[in-house]
């Protein structure tokens, strides 16, 4: 029966309710879902019961209103310090410094990395709008300002921006004893972080290079 109400109204683009217009239309706005798929998903939600519904969205409601910043690395988190960054078994001398909390979960995926984090929020791109005074940079140069940090991993995606942002950081920690490092380049440029295989993921990070010497290489 649904089946057949979903081919009926979707080929017709005529929605027998309001309701079901506006709920479709929402969940259009997510990213890769089309109005086809919006329809079936609103569809589906009819036939489950109203405690099930209220669930899942209440679920979603909470996780917005409650999810917070890590107050160290600015990982989400459900409380003021994240699970990585409160693990006393995480090494709390080496920082890996990525763009967003989805290159956190794709380097946690690899299970190669036991350090810590540090999330920028973006990158810089002046096309964008985007500078350093909106990044979370300053925050990483107090944190390595402290004798706990021995090494700053720079894990940014290989872009003009991602590269721009690391010279931007290494000119900032000049002077501060810490070992920048930079992952190999096993991921093409241009590439993502977040769609790079776990075994590609895992050798760049296991194979970094000291920063200065990536430089030299790009520069020949």
């Amino acid at each position: 029966m649904y089946h057949r109400l979903f081919s009926f109204y979707f080929y017709a683009m005529n929605f027998p309710s309001k309701l079901i217009e506006q709920a479709v239309a929402e969940l259009e706005k997510l990213p890769g879902i089309a109005k086809k798929t919006a329809l079936r998903l609103v569809l589906y939600l009819m036939k489950q019961s109203k405690e099930n519904v209220h669930v899942f969205t209440a679920a979603i409601e909470k996780m917005r209103n409650e999810i917070r910043q890590c107050n160290i690395c600015h990982n989400i988190s459900d409380h003021e310090i994240c699970s990585i960054c409160s693990n006393h078994k995480r090494d709390a001398s080496v920082v890996c410094v990525v763009e967003t909390m989805r290159d956190v979960i794709a380097i946690e995926s690899t299970n190669q990395y036991q350090g810590r984090y540090h999330v920028l929020g973006g990158v810089i791109s002046p096309m964008e709008g985007i500078g350093p005074e909106v990044l979370k940079i300053e925050s990483l140069i107090e944190r390595c300002s402290s004798n706990e940090i021995k090494e700053v991993i720079m894990a940014l995606n290989p872009t003009i921006e991602g590269d721009t942002t690391i010279f931007y950081i290494s000119k900032k920690l000049h002077g501060v004893p810490v070992k920048i490092t930079s992952i190999a380049r096993g991921i093409s440029f241009g590439g993502e972080l977040e769609y790079t295989d776990d075994v590609t993921l895992a050798r760049s990070i296991v194979t970094r290079r000291p920063y200065e010497n990536y430089l030299v290489n790009n520069q020949e």
